[in-house]
């Protein structure tokens, strides 16, 4: 178990539980065939990402109740940080795909279509909790940039 605490989080386990939505969405595109090699190690995970197939996997609890997705731009790691470090769509990584949602539905997007729709849409982009800058994304526009869309109903039809 890791022992990673991002330290203004509103959730303590916020670390943890996206760690369980990317290990969630692993089974569920294996089920698919498409097979995820996650690196867990801070030391890799600046070498070679998050993964080495260039997924990038975020929870987003909300985003069926709010009818939106929550699309990370840049982070702080404390509030009383300056800078502001590209993360997200924006970080510079081996990321190519952007999956993002929660245990009821989930979305995979190339991560270009989302640079493309925060560049040619100009969302508005706001502060959360002095460490997250974001945009965001409505799932009937999400629907549409998608390539695909998991959700509860159709795994239980399978």
């Amino acid at each position: 178990m890791s022992t990673a605490v991002y330290p203004h989080a509103p959730v303590a386990e916020s670390f943890e539980k996206g760690l369980a939505f990317q290990d969630f969405v692993c089974i569920q595109l294996a089920k698919r065939n498409i097979v995820l090699q996650n690196i867990s190690s801070k030391k890799y995970q600046f070498e070679f990402g998050e993964n080495l197939q260039g997924f990038e996997i975020k929870l987003d609890q909300r985003c069926t109740d709010t009818g939106r997705l929550s699309i990370e731009v840049a982070e702080k790691s404390a509030r009383n940080v300056s800078v502001w470090t590209p993360s997200g769509i924006c970080r510079d990584d081996n990321s190519i795909v952007y999956i993002q949602g929660n245990y009821d539905c989930f979305w995979v997007f190339m991560k270009n279509w989302l640079l493309r729709y925060l560049d040619q849409k100009s969302p508005q982009i706001e502060e959360f909790n002095g460490t997250i800058r974001r945009f965001f994304l409505p799932i009937s526009d999400a629907n549409v940039g998608a390539g695909f869309r998991w959700t509860k109903e159709d795994a239980h039809g399978r």
